[in-house]
């Protein structure tokens, strides 16, 4: 294991090149943010463990740190590099279409990973390996709403809605599945207000503080990933406002162990190692002239505190 700097960059970026001998095939990856919360962290360590451990592969593995000149960068350095495939998860699912658009004139395949790219760049890749956010935010409904009905409160619970960062794909896409899912099933229950949060649990605490001040009366919490709605807990809990029912996205260990504590009641389960090696694997495949799903998904199950001992506990 070596490591060097990517001079292409804007800002000096540490390149990982973990090298497996007589490389058959270099892939690259700019990831959007690592440190931002341990769902990328352990995508991170998950997707570098895989690469190491195939001897057919040469991977050159980034970090955009949440910076999107900084992807374009990277993509732009792996283009000249003469890399076989560039894995992207995108920090912005519509700026990064032009540097894309850019690997695809160099006959380098793209695979987009977890967060898909905004359709107008889909010309340019081969496929999108990750969860299907949509269906994710439609299951989250599903969830409140059952939850609604066994309580009898379907017909005048109101809800907040807490989104990830904006411009960010997979949060406009759990968002868009929720809010067009819950009519559906709960005509009756009115989301009264909606703010991001930003995957970000202090910012997340604060957006539903602001809502406890501005709305006496709040059944439930739809958040994003599970780290938001925990941040949305610890408010309710330092406010004294007990019974709304928390649901989430993406099961973060926090999301689980406030489950098992009877405070949280649901989520989507989501592995992020499962997420790491499907994007690797995808691209080894694509390389490899096999037929991939342009939408490669792979399945999130709903988690209740009625089966979560079904699941284990994430490890991120």
């Amino acid at each position: 294991m070596k490591f060097k700097t990517s001079l292409a960059t804007a800002v000096a970026t540490a390149s990982l090149v973990l090298s497996g001998g007589a490389a058959a095939m270099t892939i690259g990856i700019t990831q959007n943010n690592v440190g931002v919360d341990s769902y990328q962290t352990t995508y991170d360590k998950a997707f570098t463990e895989a690469a190491r451990a195939n001897p057919n592969i040469d991977a050159v593995v980034l970090d955009a740190g949440g910076d999107v000149a900084r992807q374009i960068a990277q993509v732009e350095d792996l283009i000249q590099q003469g890399v076989d495939a560039i894995i992207i998860w995108p920090t912005n699912g519509e700026a990064v279409v032009p540097a894309v658009r850019k690997a695809k004139r160099a006959g380098i395949p793209v695979i987009v990973t977890n967060s898909n790219i905004s359709k107008a760049g889909f010309d340019f890749i081969s496929a999108f390996s990750g969860p299907d956010n949509v269906t994710q935010g439609k299951r989250s409904a599903e969830i409140m709403c059952d939850k609604f009905k066994s309580m009898g409160i379907a017909s005048t619970a109101k809800v907040v809605h807490i989104t990830g960062q904006p411009g960010y794909t997979t949060a406009t896409e759990r968002a868009e599945g929720f809010e067009n899912r819950l009519p559906e099933v709960c005509p009756q229950v009115t989301v009264i207000d909606t703010q991001p949060g930003d995957w970000n649990r202090e910012k997340s605490q604060q957006v539903m503080e602001a809502f406890l001040v501005k709305y006496d009366n709040i059944d439930g919490v739809y958040a994003g990933d599970d780290n938001m709605g925990v941040g949305a807990l610890n408010a309710a809990k330092a406010a004294g406002r007990d019974g709304i029912i928390f649901v989430g996205a993406t099961n973060f260990a926090v999301g689980y162990e406030a489950m098992a504590a009877g405070e949280y009641w649901g989520s989507i389960y989501q592995s992020p190692v499962d997420d790491a090696k499907a994007a690797l694997q995808t691209a080894v495949d694509v390389l490899n002239g096999k037929d991939v799903p342009f939408l490669n998904y792979f399945d999130t199950p709903k988690i209740t505190q009625d089966n979560m001992s079904n699941y284990t506990k994430p490890v991120f």
